[in-house]
């Protein structure tokens, strides 16, 4: 139940989550792939998130970690923290709160302070899951914000096509083939058919140029 209401939650949230309920589901999907954050319990039924923890850390993987337990004592917290965690939740937890701290560990893993995106006089709020250009709001669907999001949190670096699917679609969800170019093509048609730049073989990147 609990895995189930965070993944709804934190997709309403602007989120694309990949749902796991064991350690060894844990290990075989952050072997596999990177990520923004995780959101680990302590208490799984084949043993400890901290050996999740140590397997991650060991690995000099530096994937932002927030710990989630009802184990909610000063020790177990310190132990948790000191084993390489990022932050702490005890259960029971406001959902728009994870959210907020799942957005605040993934900015400091990037090394970015600002919460506001803003690129050639648009600007994207992650946490209202709002965009303006010149002050005036800009209508984005949930997934066209998704990719300006993921463009603008590396806008001197090209973006893969395959990290922005990724962006998208967990790991459950078919994959449209065209979906990357189509949300593109609605993004440029939105804010200019310069705004974005396609690098061809590569993926995107931000112009730096003013559209």
């Amino acid at each position: 139940m609990l895995v189930d209401g965070l993944t709804v939650g934190l997709g309403l949230a602007g989120f694309t989550v990949d749902a796991v309920s064991s350690c060894e589901d844990a290990a075989t999907a952050t072997r596999a792939q990177r990520y923004d954050a995780i959101v680990l319990d302590l208490m799984l039924p084949d043993g400890s998130g901290l050996d999740v923890l140590a397997e991650l850390r060991g690995a000099k993987d530096s994937t932002p970690v927030v710990l989630l337990t009802a184990r909610d004592q000063v020790a177990d917290r310190i132990s948790g923290l000191d084993a390489g965690a990022d932050d702490y939740m005890g259960k029971p937890f406001d959902l728009d709160e994870l959210a907020a701290r799942l957005r605040a560990v993934a900015r400091r893993g990037v090394g970015r302070a600002n919460a506001i995106l803003e690129w050639r006089g648009v600007m994207l709020d992650p946490a209202q899951l709002t965009a303006t250009r010149g002050g005036a709001p800009l209508k984005l669907t949930r997934r066209e914000f998704s990719v300006l999001r993921a463009l603008m949190e590396r806008p001197m670096a090209t973006v893969p096509k395959a990290a922005l699917e990724e962006t998208l679609y967990g790991w459950q969800e078919e994959v449209e083939s065209n979906a990357v170019e189509v949300h593109v093509h609605h993004l440029r048609t939105k804010l200019g058919p310069n705004f974005i730049k396609t690098v061809r073989g590569l993926g995107y990147r931000l112009a730096e140029d003013t559209p």
